[in-house]
């Protein structure tokens, strides 16, 4: 089952997307934490308590990063599930 040229390009430019917009993410989460640390050294720097935005939404930035990074099913994948299904029914 080939792609045509169109489906192929379609596809690479959805997934050039993907990978901006998690490098968008990525940049966000450095800055905004790195000023809420910098928050934290002003006001004393007690209790460490960035580390709940950090872990928090690192654990976000982690799910974004399998979902750009993982890519999509392969012909075999697609082919080992279709198998399975058949055997179910």
């Amino acid at each position: 089952m080939n792609q045509s040229d169109a489906e192929l390009r379609e596809e690479a430019l959805q997934q050039l997307k993907k990978k901006a917009e998690f490098k968008m993410h990525l940049f966000t989460y450095v800055v905004i934490n790195a000023l809420i640390v910098g928050v934290w050294l002003m006001t004393g720097s007690g209790f460490f308590w960035p580390i709940f935005p950090i872990v928090g939404w690192g654990i976000g930035l982690a799910f974004h990063a399998y979902d750009v990074y993982n890519g999509p099913p392969s012909e075999g994948d697609v082919q080992r599930e279709m198998d399975r299904l058949r055997r179910a029914r």
